[in-house]
């Protein structure tokens, strides 16, 4: 049974639901003084609010970096209001619900990377919240971040030299050496694959959600047309465009989205701890070991 609560953990609470919902707030209202009206259905990028005069190149303040940040708050304000009162001997609803989140969160990175990288957890959670709740924010109108090639590019680059660095975890001999296997003249096509990575992992993830877009406004735009040409001299109204643009928003909105911010974790672990040469790593430092213990 949960226990009355005080004055003092409700305001708590008030804090981080508002930390979740003004956030979003302000996002909409930026986009409604930003946004200039429009006669019909428009598919745009990403809009620019304004411009910071920087000596070697401007600084465009975007509406992806902004939302982006939007989605970070709301994603703080969400933890905190889970893990907010927090006990050892759990005794409310939201305890138990973030408990389930770690434990899941847990098991789909032990068994994804092993125990070693356990400690991932919360990077690889972080990254997946943050694609699927960037993409979910066109459900209240906002520009999705991962529709933003500079965005998801930045994800990537951040993972890339996550995989580079434990790549280099047994030393740099070992991998220039990774570059000739199996055979010295698949050297090329090595380093081919290693740029590869993040240039794939960036398109993969951005052309999906943003294709996803396109075509939610071109059907909604052909039934609009559809509606005029059908129904058009009974009434003007857009008839046609309700319910099947809502069905459609399910899927490339809602569905979509939280699969390709699945998939872009699943990448994500998966070339992290491929790439880890753990075997190398633990004789390199077995071999550290004792020639320490010789020394002394």
């Amino acid at each position: 049974m949960e226990k009355k609560r005080s004055l003092k953990f409700i305001l708590g609470d008030i804090f981080c639901l508002a930390l979740i919902i003004l956030p979003i707030a302000f996002g909409i209202v930026l986009k409604v003084l930003f946004t200039p009206a429009s006669n019909g259905i428009e598919v745009t990028g990403a809009r620019i609010y304004f411009t910071i005069h920087m000596p070697i190149q401007d600084l465009p303040i975007t509406e992806a970096q902004v939302n982006s940040w939007i989605v970070i708050l709301a994603l703080l304000g969400l933890c905190l209001f889970l893990t907010h009162g927090i006990k050892k001997i759990p005794d409310s609803k939201r305890q138990l619900a973030a408990e389930w989140l770690v434990e899941k969160a847990s098991g789909i990175v032990g068994s994804n990377m092993g125990e070693y990288f356990v400690g991932f957890t919360p990077f690889i959670m972080a990254i997946m919240g943050l694609s699927a709740f960037s993409s979910l924010l066109t459900l209240v109108g906002l520009f999705p971040p991962t529709s933003d090639i500079n965005i998801i590019a930045g994800w990537a680059i951040l993972v890339f030299i996550l995989i580079t660095y434990y790549k280099l975890k047994a030393g740099p001999l070992h991998y220039l050496k990774s570059f000739a296997e199996p055979f010295a003249a698949f050297t090329p096509m090595n380093i081919i694959s290693e740029v590869a990575t993040p240039v794939s992992m960036s398109f993969r993830h951005y052309g999906n959600v943003l294709s996803g877009s396109v075509i939610s406004v071109l059907i909604a735009t052909g039934l609009q047309g559809l509606s005029h040409m059908i129904i058009g001299k009974l009434t003007s109204f857009p008839l046609l465009q309700i319910g099947i643009p809502a069905v459609l928003s399910l899927y490339f909105d809602i569905f979509s989205g939280c699969l390709q911010a699945f998939i872009f974790a699943m990448l994500t672990m998966l070339y992290i701890s491929g790439g880890f040469p753990m075997e190398e790593y633990f004789a390199k430092k077995e071999k550290k070991r004792k020639k320490k213990e010789q020394k002394v």
